[in-house]
């Protein structure tokens, strides 16, 4: 089928794009939010293709995944058809409700007509979605390999803008591990974020590189911290495991499930992230051992053929199509 998608997730888009569809992205002179096109630092296949609104306008199109309100306005602008009703549409809800953890209505609560699709089962639980139907398609990847070598006995940290998001992504907690070894950053912004720091044993790294040269430079690290609270399930976490690092996770949302015994070291207590991120920072046969462990749990649970074969189902679905 023809399906059309905004690039609002890079990670995420990575994976869905390599199914048998064809997949048509938005794409405006300024490569705005609003029309990104294809990724530059991803390998898209070639069925993922640019459209101009005007070229979307002449498409046949059976299928709409929104991710953002404001989507719902631009295929009646740009198609001239209604989301839902004209055109068999879905809403692809990719966050943590922003606002309350509990009691936060979802933009699209009271339509029926366009399923909401979380990527965790967390995120459907905690999000007030109506009477919109609901489904749960949980993340895949495509796998990058075994990569682990974990020469650097240092952390390794995927955040974009912490300085900004601060308390959500705990960078507040950053400075702490620091003091157990060192710790590089990698996103957008790390750079502003570590000179906020001030601390020595805190190194950024901007999000030049391509998804492949981020992923060896992360296999190089000894372990993966991710002291997120309250984010979805990071891809970088999954990505990480995919690669064979151990894991220091904080018992947040979904990562509470993600992580499985014997894969890292998983607590809401800060001793307990600290002692586990020195040990294997400095015992790297205990790093490599959890990290073996680590990729398994990864490739049985988000691995890319699953993730496919679930969107497909639901996708056959929503259109009638296979």
């Amino acid at each position: 089928m023809r399906i059309l998608l905004w690039h609002v997730h890079g990670s995420w888009t990575t994976a869905f794009v390599q199914g048998r569809h064809e997949y048509l992205l938005p794409v405006l002179a300024e490569r705005g939010a609003d029309g990104l096109g294809r990724a530059r630092t991803w390998d898209w296949p070639a069925s993922a293709v640019e459209r101009t609104p005007a070229q979307l306008r002449e498409e046949s199109i059976d299928l709409v995944i929104l991710q953002r309100p404001g989507e719902l306005e631009l295929v009646r602008s740009w198609l001239g058809q209604r989301p839902g009703s004209d055109l068999p549409a879905l809403y692809l809800e990719h966050n943590t409700p922003g606002q309350h953890p509990c009691a936060q209505r979802h933009p699209l609560a009271e339509r029926r007509d366009i399923p909401i699709v979380h990527v965790t089962h967390f995120n459907e639980m905690f999000w007030d979605n109506g009477v919109a139907p609901t489904h749960v398609i949980e993340h895949g990847i495509v796998d990058p390999g075994l990569r682990y070598t974990g020469e650097y006995a240092s952390g390794a940290v995927v955040v974009n803008e912490p300085l900004r998001r601060g308390r959500t992504v705990g960078a507040d907690l950053i400075s702490a591990f620091a003091q157990d070894g060192p710790i590089d950053v990698f996103g957008m912004q790390a750079k502003q974020f570590v000179h906020s720091l001030a601390n020595a044993g805190v190194n950024a790294h901007e999000d030049l590189f391509s998804q492949d040269r981020m992923h060896s430079e992360l296999s190089r690290r000894r372990v993966y911290l991710h002291p997120m609270r309250w984010t979805s399930l990071g891809l970088s976490l999954i990505e990480a495991m995919h690669l064979g690092l151990p894991v220091v996770v904080l018992a947040a949302t979904e990562a509470l499930s993600a992580v499985p015994a014997g894969t890292g070291v998983l607590s809401t207590d800060l001793d307990v992230l600290r002692a586990g991120f020195r040990l294997f920072v400095n015992e790297p046969d205990a790093a490599r051992a959890a990290g073996l462990q680590a990729r398994a749990a990864a490739l049985g649970r988000f691995g890319l053929n699953r993730f496919l074969r679930d969107w497909d189902q639901l996708l056959d679905g929503l259109t009638g199509k296979e």
